[in-house]
């Protein structure tokens, strides 16, 4: 696959006249109900856009990016309270399933589309202007999630597609500058069983951790399986998982890892939203083998994220031998937002998951999230929702 090193300019557009003022109003209205449920539930924020949202990426509590449909992606460097969205003028049909940003100037996004639909762009003046890095030119390719260690390494995961001798393998690309992706060879990975593919719902179907070169991804449709990768997608491993799986429509949709031993799988049928699952498991051994929670009633789970904050607090406390006087002081091992069509499970075990709703309190539905540095989750959804559980 060639590379293209296009640049294009980003077109900022706010809506205008009428509708926005509708569109404030009812925003405006959706702030005092935030306000009404009190300092722990979500709080809503002005997108000024009605874009389907699915990526987002919180790089501090002030600067943040989010990415949508029709070439859309938004940026805020004031906490939320000013969201600025804007589009690649050459990306109008593409769908940005993934952002993955570094600052307040530099950000990649990621299309999610059969084909040349496929694509990553890059900035480093705040979407000024858009280097187009990488086209998918397999007209079977299609690109599901992305992930970075930091601005120069990262990871893009596509549905599988046949190899020079028929195989099935999934497609895996690697950066090692932040400007330059190469292929992973087809003979490095497993072979994908039939039926078996990646949920671009949340661009969270692949994981990462910051301090090793493990990589895992999770799958769906006929098999609900999770690849690892211990040495940077040179060689793999690929352990069955309870999750539900069977319809193309079911299967793991979301997976995360606190360190390289301990993380977490969600998903279930996104056409059987109300289903109670198998829908949500744990691993200890990084990936090896999975457990069933214990939780119920579940539902189907579009994306789950570690809270940033208490879980490098739960590090250094593991790491000095101060765990048990971390415990001491109430802050909990791990916090996990795990997060359904229209709530969000705030859940610090061994305690029950808090329900915050966002459907029947605030009128909006959530699809990804992204954990805050600082503790906390901003979350995306259909028709430009944004909000923020602390």
């Amino acid at each position: 696959m060639g590379i293209s090193a296009n640049r294009y300019t980003g077109r900022r557009f706010l809506l205008s006249g009428g509708f926005l003022r509708q569109f404030l109003m009812r925003y405006l209205l959706l702030l005092v109900a935030a306000t009404a449920v009190g300092q722990s539930g979500p709080r809503v924020q002005i997108s000024h856009t009605t874009e389907s949202l699915r990526g987002v990426s919180a790089v501090s509590r002030e600067i943040a990016w989010a990415s949508g449909t029709h070439g859309t992606y938004l940026r805020t460097i004031d906490g939320g309270l000013t969201w600025t969205p804007g589009q690649i003028p050459d990306a109008l049909t593409l769908d940005f399933r993934a952002v993955v940003a570094f600052s307040a100037d530099e950000a990649f996004l990621m299309s999610a589309g059969p084909g040349e639909k496929s694509r990553i762009y890059h900035t480093s003046d705040a979407g000024q202007h858009w280097q187009l890095q990488f086209t998918n030119t397999n007209p079977k390719g299609f690109f599901d999630s992305m992930a970075f260690w930091d601005s120069k390494h990262g990871v893009v995961l596509g549905d599988p597609v046949p190899d020079e001798s028929g195989k099935l393998k999934f497609e895996l690309l690697l950066t090692d500058d932040g400007q330059n992706w190469r292929v992973v060879p087809a003979a490095q990975l497993p072979a994908a069983m039939d039926g078996e593919g990646a949920f671009a719902a949340s661009n969270t179907c692949i994981a990462i951790t910051a301090a090793t070169s493990d990589i895992w991804f999770a799958t769906g449709g006929k098999v609900a399986r999770v690849f690892h990768s211990s040495d940077h997608g040179q060689t793999w491993q690929v352990a069955d998982t309870p999750i539900v799986h069977g319809p193309e429509s079911a299967g793991i949709f979301s997976i995360a890892f606190r360190d390289a031993a301990h993380g977490v799988i969600a998903g279930g049928d996104y056409k059987h939203p109300n289903e109670d699952g198998p829908n949500l498991a744990f691993t200890d051994d990084g990936g090896k083998t999975w457990t069933l929670s214990g939780l119920r009633p579940l539902a189907y789970f579009s994306a789950v994220a570690y809270d940033r904050r208490v879980n490098e607090a739960a590090i250094r406390a593991r790491g000095t031998g101060d765990e048990k006087k971390t415990r001491m002081k109430a802050i909990p091992s791990e916090r996990i937002f795990i997060i359904g069509q229209d709530f969000v499970f705030d859940f610090r075990p061994p305690n029950d998951p808090r329900r915050i709703s966002g459907k029947k309190k605030l009128g909006i539905a959530f699809n990804a999230g992204s954990g805050y540095p600082e503790g906390g989750l901003l979350v995306v959804g259909p028709k430009g929702a944004i909000a923020v559980i602390p």
